[in-house]
């Protein structure tokens, strides 16, 4: 899934593709690690491995928020920002990363196993989003009307699984009326089912907050969101996500780097996010 979920894309669905693509998402516990002293070699650029078309993460226009995110990182570090540009796909980090072509991943799942990753610098949920016209919002899955609404969900993977909060509405018997939006397709799946909540041919839809924050900020009509913890037969499925940096494994000098960076800088990299609309949720979230 792109970054549902950039990375990323966000989802136990599709944990087996996660290990391929750093958009897919993970448990949001960081790994553990001792603190090493590191030294950080003399670098002539800050090579960014992203794709050159997934907003709201980024575009080669420089316009998505981790391209801001990495000239703020380039900035401080005092280097040029250089870019190997890849779609997300399948096998992201091996073309990209393990083939010599960058250094650094600027968003990955926290516990992402296939780079080396910094503290996280946002955490985020899967948000409902519907419109304003709605005068009281659902605050749980048992909500009735998620039952009766035609309520959006993103599909995930080759096989198209649904995402957790999918999951979450079967489980309440929210079945008949769920539309599934593929993740593959000329637009992306977040765009799209925003498109259709402001045609009116969704009531509700439950989306990956970065992804949503940001189609809803551009959305033709007044749209809200807000985060819908999961029912309790879920609760070790995880609707919150931690969002750090990746670099090569074994390059603890550039981790280290950067998570001095981050500690710093963090204002700036919240202003940022607030920019996009990105939802975000304090470290001891549900």
């Amino acid at each position: 899934m792109r970054r549902a979920p950039a990375m990323a894309l966000v989802l136990v669905a599709a944990t087996a593709a996660a290990q391929e693509s750093p958009r897919q998402g993970l448990p949001t516990q960081e790994p553990q690690r001792q603190a090493l002293p590191t030294q950080e070699p003399q670098r002539q650029a800050l090579r960014v491995c992203a794709d050159p078309d997934n907003l709201p993460y980024s575009h080669r226009d420089g316009s998505g928020f981790e391209n801001r995110i990495a000239q703020l990182v380039a900035s401080d570090f005092g280097v040029p920002l250089a870019y190997a540009w890849l779609p997300d796909r399948r096998g992201f980090v091996r073309k990209t990363m393990g083939a010599g072509l960058c250094d650094l991943i600027v968003g990955v799942p926290a516990d992402f196993g296939r780079t080396l990753n910094t503290r996280p610098y946002y955490r985020s949920s899967y948000v409902l989003v519907e419109p304003e016209t709605h005068l009281v919002s659902p605050t749980t899955f048992a909500d009735p009307r998620l039952r009766a609404w035609r309520v959006g969900v993103q599909l995930v993977g080759e096989d198209l699984a649904t995402t957790p909060p999918g999951h979450a509405l079967a489980l309440s018997g929210a079945v008949d009326n769920i539309v599934g939006y593929p993740v593959p397709g000329e637009q992306p799946a977040a765009a799209r089912i925003v498109q259709a909540l402001s045609r009116g041919e969704l009531d509700a839809a439950f989306v990956w907050g970065p992804q949503a924050g940001y189609y809803a900020q551009h959305a033709p009509v007044p749209l809200r969101m807000h985060y819908v913890p999961p029912p309790e037969a879920l609760k070790d499925q995880p609707f919150v996500f931690a969002i750090a940096m990746g670099v090569r494994r074994g390059d603890r000098a550039l981790r280290d780097r950067l998570d001095d960076f981050i500690a710093r800088r963090q204002p700036e990299i919240d202003r940022i996010l607030a920019d996009y609309g990105v939802p975000r949720l304090p470290e001891a979230a549900p």
